[in-house]
């Protein structure tokens, strides 16, 4: 996809459009598309079947769109990684797999996760810029994603990226009740800018992410984040915020 720079004085080119859906979604909904039309061409009761099934073609295409995101260019931030909900935000061990000396260590630190609906965006984005140190892949259960101990016990895949300056953050891809199959973008050793696309889920899960020690969340839980826009967390930054529901 091209980049460009757009600033809060105007520059740059913004237009509304149909986002594109992602290559990886395209089968899916071609074979949703031929089942439709071949419950058309049977006809008789198989008709009325077809009906529903130009709704779920439309919607396994749109499950799949990849719209374009404007992401803050400034190292002093932490972008959110996925679309969705805040539902967990937990004083937590960092996973065993992305933590240690080479990692996010072993002390506590804030996690923040984000459930994803069957009808948010499911493309995840990398929160900071930086080198992909580690990437595990962990195979497990498809328990409900908004459950904490999905965290531990459901299919899921560790991100660990590391910027110029020794920064880590990492990030965590959990499958959920519904979803069978996480499929990475990138692998260890890849370069990676703030916001860049690293993967997506299939169809309907969470994200974790880890903050650096001594940084805390900028999003209230029950606050909605869009992947690669909403600023998680500022860079040792810890303060308390206090948020209304209405």
């Amino acid at each position: 996809m091209s980049r460009q720079e757009l600033t809060n004085r105007g520059e740059g080119l913004a237009k509304w459009s149909f986002p594109p859906i992602h290559p990886e979604g395209r089968k899916f909904g071609l074979i949703a598309v031929a089942a439709t039309a071949a419950l058309f061409f049977i006809g008789g009761f198989a008709h009325l079947l077809a009906w529903p099934m130009v709704g779920v073609s439309i919607w396994t295409f749109a499950f799949f769109r990849d719209p374009k995101r404007a992401t803050p260019d400034d190292d002093r931030y932490i972008v959110s990684p996925a679309d969705g909900l805040v539902t967990l935000i937990q004083q937590v061990q960092p996973p065993a797999e992305i933590s240690g000396p080479e990692g996010l260590g072993d002390e506590l630190v804030t996690r923040v996760s984000v459930f994803m609906s069957v009808f948010d965006v499911h493309i995840n984005r990398t929160p900071i810029r930086g080198t992909v140190k580690h990437v595990a892949y962990i195979p497990g259960k498809f328990l409900n994603a908004d459950l904490d101990k999905a965290s531990e016990d459901n299919e899921r895949q560790h991100f660990l990226v590391e910027r110029p300056d020794g920064l880590r953050v990492g990030f965590t891809q959990i499958a959920g009740l519904v979803a069978r199959r996480i499929v990475p973008f990138v692998k260890t050793g890849d370069v990676v800018g703030v916001g860049q696309r690293i993967g997506l889920i299939r169809f309907g899960s969470r994200v974790d992410i880890y903050l650096p020690k001594g940084t805390a969340s900028k999003v209230i839980k029950g606050q909605r984040c869009i992947a690669g826009e909403t600023i998680i967390a500022e860079i040792n930054v810890d303060e308390d915020l206090l948020a209304i529901s209405q």
